[in-house]
């Protein structure tokens, strides 16, 4: 059985404002499956955060992965904001504060 982290990753002083900032740099998605009967997407606020996780604690996807969001989620989350540029903007406006 896999626990999550017992204290979190980053206080919420911290990261609260640092993830609205995250996520005001991601592009509008409008995503209508023409049947409605896929699976919804993982809230990025979600993946955000367990990617946070996985670099404070040096741990691997696999290890933080649960049910509210996979290690494959993950994983295509962030190669997909890798290619949006977003871990760039962000980089910037934390250096920048």
């Amino acid at each position: 059985m896999r626990c999550g982290p017992l204290v979190p990753a980053v206080p919420s002083c911290i990261l609260d404002p640092l993830r609205e900032q995250f996520l005001a740099l991601l592009p509008v998605r409008h995503v209508a499956h023409p049947l409605g009967c896929h699976r919804p997407r993982i809230a990025d606020a979600v993946v955000f955060d367990k990617l946070v996780e996985a670099l404070v604690f040096g741990a691997g996807y696999e290890r933080l992965a649960g049910p509210g969001c996979s290690a494959t989620t993950m994983r295509r989350r962030r190669d997909e904001w890798i290619r949006l540029g977003v871990w760039d903007r962000l980089r910037l406006a934390c250096l920048d504060a």
